[in-house]
């Protein structure tokens, strides 16, 4: 008996395999039956933490990037402070994390946050949530303090060099982008 609140086009999962699942990922090849009542496979997806991309402002008016190197297309980019939202013990939400992760990877802090948005980061084949958030009025209050896994470099730019960034390719994460566009309205 179908569900009375079931989406005539919603996929029924009927069969999972976890390829890999550990502390970072869980890569997974499932089997799905279409609406049409035929059944396909193999389909990949993966769960991650939920993340935080924060779009700070400094005091001066410029702008606090990261620069940092990228294994997946295998360069240094430009892009906003961001990180994994913790879990587990803490159960660290969105905002703290925000706040948490702009003092870390910049050495900055702000009395006045605005959340912008909380989006899928991949939709078709990732579970995982950004969380984006404006912080303005910034005040470096600290040096970093970054994860031993972290080699990235604090810089301040002007709207009009991370618009030249964005056009030139260097600023390449499109949630990154999607942030900043966001923010344009806070202005």
């Amino acid at each position: 008996m179908k569900n009375a609140d079931k989406d005539p086009l919603e996929w029924e999962e009927i069969s999972t395999q976890h390829i890999v699942n550990d502390e970072w990922i869980d890569f997974r090849r499932s089997a799905y039956r279409f609406p049409d009542g035929n059944t396909y496979e193999p389909f990949y997806s993966y769960s991650r933490k939920d993340y935080v991309v924060v779009v700070a402002k400094d005091t001066k008016g410029q702008y606090l990037c990261v620069r940092q190197y990228r294994q997946g297309i295998k360069r240094v980019t430009t892009e906003f402070p961001a990180g994994g939202i913790e879990r587990g013990d803490t159960m660290e939400d969105a905002l703290m994390a925000a706040k948490r992760e702009l003092l870390e990877e910049t050495g900055y802090e702000s009395d006045n946050w605005k959340h912008l948005l909380s989006i899928p980061s991949n939709a078709t084949i990732a579970d995982n949530y950004a969380h984006i958030y404006y912080a303005a009025d910034c005040r470096k209050v600290a040096e970093q303090d970054l994860d031993i896994y972290e080699f990235l470099n604090a810089e301040c730019h002007s709207a009009d060099e991370i618009e030249e960034m964005i056009e030139n390719g260097s600023f390449p994460q499109a949630v990154h982008v999607m942030a900043w566009l966001l923010a344009a309205r806070c202005n």
